[in-house]
């Protein structure tokens, strides 16, 4: 996408005036994402973006900007003005680099595109459309979109490394309303993958109908959620957006350099129950959040978090490493060529234990079962959290009895981490985006149910 030898002359450019590093960042994105509301098509975006992102690194200082253009003369004039205030004299040699391709990394697998024409698909959302509004007669809505991009990047660096991947995503967005006339209440499902329609040709439609529309109309019918501390059983997939948001946020070297982070002293201490294992893995087949390499160019990895209620690593970056010293983990990611690179999640999740969802139910004697978690959200210098509860059931004598709404689990990650006492062995994955200083990306969440023993509950009962 980007000729070598213009890079070369970048990145000459820019250690000609004393930048200690650049890297060049090069992508072309194809975007196809449509929606069907009220059973019409609406919303139908296609197009393709395209741009170059150039940083420098200065000491502990990264100066980046980006440009559509990729003229020598258009990039050579953005690095310069990068350079502008903190350019020095170079007193090292500078070499021509070949730009060989040479990394070892994972070639992660994805679901394939299939031979699939726009007008097929758009039958294959209204089947699902058709198939929900079958369900239940409260069905007052329902909102259904296809979201899928193909992305190729292009990585140089003046390390000499020249790195390339071609990154599919696909996901499907599905939300069912119910209404009795006086209140109404949704259920959603939003599966997604490394891939593209294929995947979602080969989803179970009918499956996907039923979930959303019970949930909607359990929540509907439910009474409203108790208030107080209180133990929690939150069950698998989705639920591990609380580890995500609570904890993974503060393992990041984007707060942790900063001292952002509650966590940023505690590598080698424990600060969880010893039956909590965390970790964030980019290797992962087919998954929403996997990369082969980073946005640095870096092949992706397997890191361990925390082991044994232990903090084992950080999430780092280049920058992450250069101001905290923390080895990076293939954890640089962004939005686009728009965003500088930060530390970022992958698959982030709670491992599998050895108990089944039954074991934890039957330990609570007074508490809720939060089947399905909604969003929320965190303060990562504190480790503040509140995030609500989609689906959530009353358990009393260590059994399960009826649905509540208007639930809102509250706390810190740090003291949720120490309360996570038992992990079931029913563990899950489930898809997002996540929001942070290098803009929106996929991750994928996970985890199987986990009891927490006292966390506060808010509700209106």
């Amino acid at each position: 996408m980007l000729d070598k030898n213009i890079a070369n002359d970048i990145i000459f450019e820019a250690l000609s005036l004393g930048a200690d590093f650049c890297d060049i960042f090069v992508e072309k994105t194809n975007i196809q994402n449509f929606s069907y509301i009220s059973s019409k098509v609406k919303n139908i975006q296609s197009g393709t973006d395209f741009g170059i992102g150039v940083r420098l690194i200065f000491g502990t200082v990264g100066l980046y900007g980006y440009t559509n253009s990729n003229t020598k003369e258009d990039l050579i004039t953005l690095t310069r003005k990068l350079a502008a205030s903190y350019k020095k004299e170079n007193n090292r040699q500078i070499q021509n680099y070949k730009f060989e391709n040479a990394l070892q990394y994972k070639d992660i697998k994805a679901f394939g595109a299939g031979n699939f024409s726009f007008d097929y698909k758009i039958e294959k959302i209204k089947e699902l459309d058709k198939l929900t509004r079958a369900k239940s007669d409260l069905v007052s809505q329902v909102s259904l979109s296809v979201l899928q991009k193909e992305t190729n990047v292009e990585i140089f660096d003046s390390e000499g490394l020249y790195a390339t991947e071609f990154r599919p995503y696909v996901r499907l967005i599905t939300n069912a309303i119910t209404s009795d006339g006086n209140e109404q209440a949704s259920g959603t499902w939003h599966p997604g993958a490394r891939g593209g329609f294929e995947y979602i040709n080969g989803l179970d439609m009918d499956e996907i109908a039923t979930e959303i529309v019970r949930q909607s109309v359990t929540t509907l019918k439910a009474d409203a959620a108790p208030a107080g501390n209180m133990p929690v059983i939150i069950d698998n997939g989705f639920g591990g957006v609380i580890f995500h948001e609570a904890c993974g946020h503060l393992l990041e070297t984007t707060s942790v350099e900063k001292k952002a982070s509650v966590l940023w002293d505690k590598k080698g201490l424990k600060v969880g129950h010893e039956n909590l294992n965390a970790v964030d893995d980019g290797t992962m087949d087919n998954e929403w959040g996997s990369i082969s390499i980073d946005d640095e160019g870096m092949p992706t990895q397997r890191t361990q978090l925390i082991k044994n209620g232990v903090v084992e690593n950080f999430l780092c970056d280049r920058l992450g490493h250069i101001k905290t010293g923390h080895p990076r983990t293939g954890s640089a990611r962004r939005q686009s060529y728009k965003f500088a690179p930060a530390s970022r999640m992958r698959n982030t999740f709670i491992e599998a234990g050895n108990y089944k969802l039954e074991d934890l139910i039957t330990t609570v004697d007074d508490g809720i079962y939060a089947k399905k978690m909604g969003g929320g959200s965190v303060n990562p210098g504190t480790g503040e959290f509140n995030f609500s509860v989609q689906e959530g059931y009353l358990v009393k004598n260590g059994k399960i009895q009826n649905a509540i709404k208007g639930a809102t689990l509250i706390g810190k990650g740090e003291d949720v981490l120490s309360k996570i006492s038992m992990s079931a062995n029913n563990f899950e994955l489930a898809t997002g985006m996540c929001g942070s200083v290098s803009g929106s990306i996929p991750t994928t969440v996970g985890q199987p149910a986990i009891k927490v023993d006292e966390i506060l509950v808010g509700g209106r009962a």
